[in-house]
């Protein structure tokens, strides 16, 4: 009895503690792009992401079902909410994953950061701020860093500039449905509200499987053990770690320290893959995080 007393408090000290929490964090929010490129050999971009998210899916509701906690009478209140986020974050996933068949994990993973501006962005429509110095100045260095991603000469380039785009379109549509979120699903319980955006997302990923004609049976144990280690660290463990290190830290502190999980992205890409990003690809992802910092920064002082 004490020794399950003592596991309990040794995890729960884990938990409470929030740099052991953010360096968690860390690593598993640079496994996204690791991820997709692990899966890649195997199924097209939308079949993996509808596969593993509906494998962590399957988990959360597991969760909540031993609980007793399922209650679709949110869900038939809030249909349309969920259905708008569920097919935001469906096209954020796919067009992640399909952007590795053309960029390195590490640098995908950096271009990704610019979804902090497009954040601000929503920001200064919904909520008619304006942008102080610093902000302006950020902005403008992580802009000028994805153009320097995108516009590389001779055969590395050739179609960098279409993985660039898919990542750019990934972070905006997750971006949106973060700011929709935002401002209309605070009320909603929190583990309801995850089961239902995971199942609107897996809806429309099916969706987006069958009419793009990709949908296929995996193969192959390891193709099931990539996509069960998948939905589970990078969904599961990974937005619970997230929303748990956002009610220990700052949004804007969150966002700076963020800013590192490309480095440990190009880590793993290169133990994984023997891929790192090019010489061009390495200044443009520094000036993007540089400029996200800066932005972010900025933003905490005004």
């Amino acid at each position: 009895m004490s020794k399950s007393t003592g596991s309990l408090a040794a995890h729960s000290s884990v938990l409470d503690n929030g740099t052991a929490v953010m360096v968690m964090l860390l690593l598993v929010d640079s496994l996204h792009y690791v991820f997709a490129r692990l899966l890649l050999p195997y199924l097209p971009a939308t079949t993996s992401s509808f596969y593993y998210m509906t494998i962590a899916t399957l988990e959360i509701a597991l969760f909540a079902a031993v609980r007793r906690q399922i209650d679709w009478q949110i869900f038939r209140k809030n249909a349309k909410f969920f259905l708008t986020i569920g097919f935001l974050i469906a096209f954020a996933t796919s067009a992640s994953f399909a952007a590795v068949t053309y960029i390195d994990p590490g640098t995908a993973s950096m271009i990704a950061r610019i979804n902090t501006l497009f954040a601000l962005g929503f920001g200064l429509l919904w909520l008619k701020e304006k942008l102080v110095r610093g902000e302006k100045i950020g902005a403008g260095i992580a802009i000028l860093g994805v153009f320097v991603i995108s516009f590389q000469r001779g055969e590395v380039g050739d179609q960098v500039w279409l993985g660039a785009l898919l990542v750019l379109g990934s972070s905006f549509t997750y971006a949106l449905h973060s700011a929709i979120v935002k401002r209309q699903g605070g009320h909603i319980d929190f583990t309801n509200f995850f089961l239902f955006r995971m199942v609107t997302s897996i809806l429309f990923l099916l969706l987006f499987a069958v009419g793009l004609n990709e949908l296929v049976w995996p193969t192959g144990w390891q193709v099931w053990l990539i996509l069960i280690l998948a939905g589970t660290v990078n969904v599961v463990i990974g937005r619970g770690l997230f929303y748990l290190a956002l009610r220990r830290l700052d949004l804007s502190i969150l966002t700076i320290l963020l800013t590192l999980s490309p480095v440990i992205t190009v880590l793993w890409s290169l133990v994984l893959f023997g891929e790192t990003p090019s010489l061009q690809g390495m200044l443009g992802g520094t000036a993007v995080l540089a400029g996200v910092i800066l932005v972010t920064t900025s933003r905490q002082k005004k």
